[in-house]
């Protein structure tokens, strides 16, 4: 039946919609649209100021007491970016420091053979790695931390801003630090009031052994060069003042400032990458050192206040489509600054709402200000501070870039999952060729035993240049598709999903001339023919060549099931849609052990593997996928078989792993768990432990007393928590069926996606919906279930259903 409730005709301005403004001001935000680091669009300048109010720009803030060290900037520094251009920041009073990364700015190459023992090489000048473009220093000699008073360095989330604020000698100090996607560069400003001024250089320092040149026409100082494997790159800083005096010391390749009222600080660089395998992934029209010098230059020409002004209005218009609000945390927690109230959570095990509303919104300011327009987010996101990142800050295939893009259309960002689309686009032509050329090599022990290959697949790890490194993993493909074809279900566009039916179409290919037939026997003692995967290894333990591991058996599954619906929706190949149908109803499903209880991870009762290990492998029929939900659509020995399973990996893990069980825990309503495994992220980092770093990244242990960067669980964590308060898949929501003790007080959530095509908002109090809003964009209708009661809702397109009488 219809809900009862009104119908609007205006949305509001809510995931596409915000971006659009940002489009209408100059950001180049629609997919497949590609801004590398090329010449930009004159940018529309805003004629009224974007800044939020003092007191709303408060609810997005985090503060810290204590500039980062310049030995510790990976868990100390704050980031700042723009979707291509980030940077970590120290600041330091006397020396403003900054690691720069451009995030194209790789070594390596296509790294399209494989060794003897089947693998492909995986190092840093084979495979490749993600590096640093340059350092800044802004050195002011004069402002020693032993002098200053009442520091302060705050990142504003919402505006995409970082602000520090220091006294000396009665004189408040201010910086503010962004990275502008419209003028794609990065603003240092610093103001004072009370009579102070500002002495000091800027310096601008290579990561690779180059040298730096000064200018005094600029005045600038740049460098540029290329790297081994020929990539170019360059990048450039000028500097200007309304007062005071800048200077060029050529020889010196530095800037100096004398008695500066304020000081306004630009930098810029990027490389010649180009996302295109014909043209060897380069684009020989780009030089970067002169564009860089161009692009800052030509920001120097605007004022500071349209240059923050412009910045703001584009950040605004990609963050502003979601809020999220568990109640209000006590007075003395909030008089702490965020380390401080990090340490404070878990040693007191006092619920933090606010915190812990505030760590999704970093995911999301990490999210808006690493994924718009160039590569996709890797296992760094785009921040570095040295060119020796774990695992070279590579695209991991086997949960982590995915992990990354599970949260987008979850939170309001919809246009940020466009980077993932481009990238597995760009990367297709030579993840097939190399497919099609090495995977059947007798040197690949998971070649396919029938000898036949099509499609493509990929490595476990990826790089920008379509190469691959370590293991092949032929059910990555299954899972980055699933990825693309889960944002179509939130969007329902369908021009995307023809543009994706490419990757979809030929990953079937490949698993269609993969499988093989087996015969496996029933309870009942009976027989029958199965389909299974070839020889893989289940992430990432147990035997190296298992046929018909469940990871493999239910990607597939989830492969073949998004084909048809997409052939069916674009009228494409219904033909062959229909023998994917028939291999489909032949595949193997897992079954539950007699021996342990659990889903088997492999075919067999016996575990053969950690039964606490980090991959949750066998569970992604239940998360990502949803094959495996607490209805009466799945027999309660299969539900149960995963439940106990999902106990028996534990609550006490990595950061990712802990989010991804975090989201199954969801899945299964158990919003105790969830919420605990939430938790457990929080738990202040020390020496390199799993957790969270003074700056809020996830670090993840390597060895004792060493830690690295990990960015996928500050993205899966935020996912987890739109889990536990909306459950959809197409045709069906579900409102708040996780809530956890700790948020079911009161509280609300705005601009949620919903599959099916559709953005949700709702408020709570004392555990149940008193209020929700549906607004279409796409989708028609659906089931609502909500405290208890299940309605139907039917809706135009483009227009709102508010649901009363919950």
């Amino acid at each position: 039946m219809d809900i009862p409730g009104t119908e609007t005709g205006t949305l509001p301005p809510t995931r596409r919609g915000f971006l659009g403004l940002a489009a209408a001001s100059g950001a180049v935000t629609a997919f497949g649209v590609r801004p590398a680091f090329a010449a930009s669009p004159a940018p529309l300048r805003p004629t009224q100021s974007p800044l939020l109010p003092a007191a709303q720009a408060a609810k997005n803030q985090l503060w810290w007491a204590a500039p980062a060290s310049p030995s510790s900037m990976i868990v100390q520094g704050l980031p700042v970016g723009n979707g291509r251009l980030g940077a970590m920041a120290s600041n330091d009073p006397a020396s403003e420091y900054l690691t720069i990364t451009d995030d194209t700015l790789w070594t390596g190459g296509r790294n399209d053979t494989l060794q003897s023992d089947g693998q492909f090489p995986y190092g840093a000048d084979d495979f490749g790695s993600f590096n640093v473009l340059a350092e800044l220093t802004v050195a002011i000699p004069a402002h020693d931390l032993s002098v200053v008073d009442d520091y302060r360095r705050t990142l504003d989330l919402a505006q995409g801003l970082l602000t520090t604020t220091y006294d000396i000698g009665g004189t408040t100090y201010q910086r503010q630090i962004y990275a502008s996607r419209p003028d794609d560069v990065i603003v240092l400003r610093f103001t004072q009031s009370g009579g102070g001024s500002y002495t000091g250089t800027v310096s601008l320092a290579g990561a690779h052994g180059e040298s730096t040149a000064a200018d005094k026409a600029g005045p600038l100082a740049s460098l540029g060069t290329a790297l081994a494997n020929g990539l170019k790159y360059g990048a450039a800083v000028t500097a200007h003042s309304g007062t005071g005096r800048i200077s060029v010391s050529v020889s010196g390749a530095t800037l100096s400032f004398t008695g500066c009222k304020d000081l306004t600080v630009i930098v810029s660089g990027g490389t010649d990458y180009a996302p295109d395998f014909a043209a060897n992934f380069r684009d020989p029209s780009i030089d970067p050192p002169a564009l860089a010098k161009a692009k800052v230059l030509a920001a120097a020409r605007q004022s500071p206040t349209t240059l923050l002004y412009t910045h703001v209005a584009d950040f605004r218009a990609a963050f502003g489509a979601f809020a999220l609000d568990f109640g209000a945390s006590q007075a003395y927690q909030k008089a702490m600054d965020t380390w401080d109230r990090i340490q404070a959570r878990w040693r007191d095990n006092v619920p933090d709402p606010e915190l812990e509303a505030a760590y999704v919104q970093f995911g999301r300011y990490l999210m808006v200000s690493g994924s718009r327009g160039s590569l996709p987010l890797n296992l760094q996101g785009m921040w570095l501070d040295d060119n020796n990142p774990a695992w070279f800050a590579d695209y991991h295939t086997d949960i982590n870039i995915q992990m990354n893009y599970w949260m987008p259309d979850r939170v309001g960002l919809p246009d940020c999952f466009d980077t993932f689309t481009d990238y597995c686009l760009a990367q297709l032509p030579s993840w097939t060729d190399i497919t099609q050329r090495l995977f059947n090599s007798p040197d690949n022990r998971y070649r396919n035993s029938s000898g036949r290959i099509a499609g493509w697949t990929v490595a476990i790890s990826t790089n920008p240049y379509g190469g691959g490194g370590w293991w092949w993993h032929p059910a990555g493909n299954a899972w980055l598709c699933l990825n693309l074809f889960e944002h179509y279900e939130y969007t329902q566009d369908r021009a995307y999903l023809a543009k994706i039916y490419p990757l979809i179409k030929g990953a079937v290919q490949f698993w269609e001339a993969r499988l093989i037939t087996t015969t496996v026997t029933g309870p009942d003692g009976s027989t029958r023919e199965v389909l299974i995967a070839d020889s893989d290894w289940s992430p990432e333990q147990g035997p190296l060549d298992a046929k018909g591991i469940t990871y493999a058996q239910e990607l597939v599954w989830n492969l073949f099931g998004h084909y048809r619906s997409t052939t069916q929706i674009l009228g494409e190949d219904l033909a062959y849609a229909q023998t994917i149908q028939g291999l489909r109803q032949r595949l193997y499903l897992p079954v539950v052990s007699p021996t342990t209880g659990w889903l088997e991870e492999w075919m067999t009762p016996d575990n053969l593997g950690d039964p606490q290990h980090r991959h949750l492998s066998p569970l992604v029929g239940l998360f990502p996928g949803d094959r495996i939900r607490p209805d009466d659509s799945t027999p309660k020995d299969i539900l149960a078989g995963a439940t106990a399973l999902l106990t028996a990996r534990g609550m006490n893990s990595y950061g990712w792993a802990n989010a991804w069980r975090s989201l199954c825990w969801s899945r299964l309503k158990n919003g105790s768990n969830a919420y605990q495994l939430y938790i457990n992220n929080l738990k202040p980092s020390t020496d390199g432990s799993n957790g969270t770093a003074q700056n809020l990244f996830d670090v993840l242990n390597l060895s004792a007393g060493s830690g690295a960067f990990q960015i996928d669980a500050n993205f899966g964590s935020p996912s987890a928590v739109v889990e536990m308060l909306i459950y959809s898949r197409p045709g069906h929501v579900e409102l708040l069926p996780a809530l956890p003790a700790a948020w079911a007080a009161a509280g609300s959530v705005t601009g949620v996606g919903v599959r099916g095509g559709f953005v949700a908002d709702l408020s709570w109090k004392n555990g149940r919906v008193t209020k929700a809003t549906l607004h279409s964009v796409g989708g028609r209708s659906t089931t609502v279930v909500a405290n208890g009661t299940s309605r139907d809702v039917n809706v135009q397109v483009g227009r709102s259903v508010n649901l009363t009488n919950l």
